[in-house]
């Protein structure tokens, strides 16, 4: 029956050729036509689901305090020291300019810094450094002391050697910030500038989350500006050097072009929102789609060179690979929906829309390339008749050293997967762009010189309207943050406490032996009341404690961290709280920790679709090839391709990040089409009679040219992603090409002489 419809639809592509190409070209306008309504997302919350645990936290977080959207400037006088009148200068005129920066809403830096001081029964609140030029040198080396012995100060706002100051800047943005977030970009850079041009010996860097989404949508842009028309040429390049046609790579370049207009026409039509982790999906189908095309292409410049007129090679390349070529998208199609397993809604968009993708690639595979062939001019060189090409020569090699092959590829294949247990699946925000990026070189800087970038939030409850103030309260917060301190991991802790032992001593004639927290709780409250009262405006504890002084809010600041390292740590403060002040126990929260819960849950979630994936695939391999023997022998070149790539990269990387988990999904399903073609043409030729060497022969003289230019394409195509500053990319280019070019290689010198053992030991 489908043998009677492909010669009836063959049929009716040769009488009705025009009518055909007119059909895929009104599809392809119509799908195209959803381009204008595609919705780019810079916002890094669009990674998460509403109901993401950590990002649930975060969000009460911000909705008790202040939101966490930070710039922090760094200001690194060549000097060697912050502590001179210049530097101390530049750090008050930039304190001062930043407070105009557009939804800025609070500025902290060395210099504004609140010191307190007793004055007779009152206390005395003003900026650390007032006028800078006009500093002696006795108040410079009394600023330096306050400053590096303040808990609140050193570590986050000058670093402990005293050679870098730093200036935060917290904005309040509006939901749709993209607007703000390139406004509030500019105006700093502008205001850098200037800096720079006045001070000349001092250096300023600058990072923050406020920066993360135009960050990441830059790397994106460049990206599609830059490696798509890369890839595309690569592309291109390949299919004209090895179909040696013309008009065969033309026709490529016509579909691959309806098929991306297609899939990205689409976007706009169903509402996906397209951001910086999936932005690669116009790439990932341009590598991917013109494998199906290349197969019919390939085969029909190969019977047209054999004699064979347009119209009979046309039919029968259509009659060849029409249900190869179905098969091989319904693999690769199951390979990219199992990413709906994904806990983050971006790869979930990435893998359905790389599947619709691929079916736009059948489709047009199947009708515009034919009805394209059939009304270019396409020729093709005539093969000289007993002439022996290489893949020929190639099957009679893996014939006649099949034992050596067999035992050889298998010795290869454990050697590199002895390398899987070196990968460490592992994350870490602030190097998901390369150096290329300012802002990568800013933010090692201020790791590296300043303080962390990373920080795990707390909100501490009293349990009680007013009871921050509660001396038990303050001792366990207190102990919380000392315990932080002492952890190797933690750069800075900002705890309430630390406030409250400095208004102490304060109001004990600035007494050091009285830098305790207060015994009496009434005491401590005025304490508070005062020094509220006396703050300049703009520069309160509402960022640090709840309006009904309730809770109160603890800033751990962490060393650059790994997010199994990360994930450890927020456990053991779990463990100390439970431990030690259970009423206090809350969840950490901060854009760091969702990331590094991120990683590990859509690890978790993509090895589970991952596996459903495969079991899918597998047993429609069993059901194409009408034998268990046969369906779990083709799955050798297909699951060891992927743990040899990891095996290398555990060998000279070790860590991978989110792309890790991402490249066995999208790979598998692209590595079973070598496998399906190669076994479909050993099959064909075993139940014509051949004998099971002949047929390998046979196989790689039919399929062996198309098998080696589709490979070629996908892995020269998968790296161009490589060059990407973007490390999901780039990771995922490198160990997409490893894999696909390790399956090519198991499908030619492993799959053939495993095949023909099993045969033999059959028969």
């Amino acid at each position: 029956m489908t043998s009677v419809l492909l010669d009836r639809y063959t049929a009716f592509i040769l009488r009705r050729r025009w009518l055909g190409l007119a059909s895929a070209v009104a599809v392809m306008l119509a799908l195209t036509a959803g381009v204008q309504f595609i919705t780019i997302s810079n916002d890094w919350r669009d990674m998460l689901d509403e109901d993401n645990p950590q990002l649930v936290a975060f969000d009460a977080l911000e909705d008790t305090y202040t939101a966490t959207n930070a710039a922090l400037i760094a200001v690194a006088p060549k000097s060697g020291t912050v502590f001179t009148r210049e530097a101390l200068g530049a750090v008050e005129e930039l304190t001062e300019a930043a407070w105009r920066v557009p939804s800025s809403t609070r500025v902290d830096s060395l210099t504004n810094h609140n010191h307190t001081e007793s004055v007779g029964d009152d206390l005395n609140v003003e900026q650390l450094v007032d006028d800078a030029g006009s500093l002696s040198d006795d108040d410079l080396a009394r600023i330096k002391e306050i400053a590096l012995n303040e808990p609140s100060v050193a570590g986050r706002l000058v670093s402990y050697d005293g050679r870098v100051a730093g200036l935060v800047i917290s904005f309040a943005l509006p939901e749709q910030s993209e607007a703000a977030e390139i406004q509030i970009l500019n105006y700093l850079r502008g205001l850098l500038e200037e800096a720079r041009a006045a001070h000349p010996d001092i250096a300023y860097h600058i990072t923050g989350n406020v920066f993360v989404n135009r960050v990441l949508t830059k790397a994106a842009q460049d990206d599609m500006g830059i490696l798509a028309p890369a890839a595309f040429l690569v592309i291109v390049s390949v299919a004209a050097i090895l179909l040696r046609s013309l008009f065969g790579t033309l026709s490529l370049v016509v579909v691959l072009l309806f098929v991306v207009g297609s899939t990205m026409g689409a976007i706009g039509w169903t509402d996906l929102v397209l951001n910086a982790a999936n932005s690669g999906v116009p790439l990932i189908i341009m590598t991917l789609a013109i494998a199906h095309s290349v197969h019919v292409v390939e085969k029909i410049v190969s019977g047209m060179g054999q004699g064979l007129d347009r119209d009979t090679a046309v039919v029968e390349s259509l009659r060849d690979n029409a249900w190869p070529v179905f098969l091989t998208t319904a693999t690769t199609m199951i390979g990219f929906l199992s990413m709906n397993a994904s806990d983050s809604p971006p790869f979930r968009v990435l893998g359905n829309l790389v599947a619709f993708g691929m079916f736009c690639a059948y489709v047009y595979s199947m009708t515009l390339l034919p009805t394209l062939l059939l009304v270019l001019p396409l020729r093709a060189s005539p093969v000289r008749a007993g002439h022996s090409t290489f893949f020929d020569r190639l099957g009679d090699f893996v014939v006649e050293r099949r034992a050596l092959l067999l035992w050889s590829m298998a010795a290869v294949a454990i050697a590199l997967v002895a390398g899987v247990p070196r990968v460490e699946l592992t994350d870490n925000w602030t190097k998901h762009l390369d150096e290329r990026y300012e802002f990568r070189r800013d933010t090692d800087f201020v790791i590296e010189n300043l303080t962390g970038v990373e920080t795990l939030e707390y909100s501490l409850r009293a349990g009680r309207e007013g009871g921050i103030t509660d001396p038990d309260y303050l001792r366990k917060v207190d102990a919380l943050a000392e315990w932080y301190r002492a952890q190797p991991e933690v750069a800075h802790v900002q705890a309430f406490s630390d406030i409250m032992k400095r208004l102490n001593k304060n109001m004990h004639g600035d007494d050091p032996a009285f830098y305790r927290l207060p015994e009496d709780p009434e005491l401590a409250a005025q304490y508070l009341l005062l020094y509220e009262l006396s703050v300049p405006f703009g520069m309160d504890l509402n960022n640090r404690m709840d309006i009904g002084k309730s809770s109160t809010r603890m800033t751990v600041t962490l060393h650059r961290l790994k997010s199994e390292e990360l994930r450890k740590l927020e456990v053991r403060g779990q463990e100390w709280l439970r431990a030690n002040a259970p009423e206090l126990a809350s969840e950490a929260s901060g854009y760091s920790l969702i990331f590094a819960h991120l990683a590990i849950r859509n690890t978790k979630s993509m090895l589970w679709g991952t596996v459903t994936g495969m079991i899918l695939i597998s047993l429609i391999l069993i059901a194409i090839f009408r034998s268990v023997r046969l369906g779990l022998i083709s799955l050798v070149p297909n699951l060891i391709p992927s743990a040899m790539a990891f095996g290398v990269w555990g060998y000279l990387y070790s860590e991978v990040g989110p792309a890790g988990s991402l490249v066995t999904a999208i790979a598998f399903g692209t590595v079973v089409d070598d496998t399906i073609h190669l076994m479909s043409k050993y099959l064909k030729a075993r139940r014509e009679g051949l004998s099971a060497s002949e047929a390998v022969r046979d196989a790689f003289r039919s399929v062996g040219q198309a098998l080696f230019t589709t490979t070629m394409m996908l892995v020269l195509g998968f790296l161009v992603f490589a060059s990407s500053g973007f490390a999901i990319s780039w990771m995922l280019g490198l160990l997409v090409a490893l894999t696909i070019g390790f399956a090519l290689v198991l499908d030619f010198l492993l799959l053939p002489p495993l095949l023909i053992a099993i045969d033999r030991k059959t028969q």
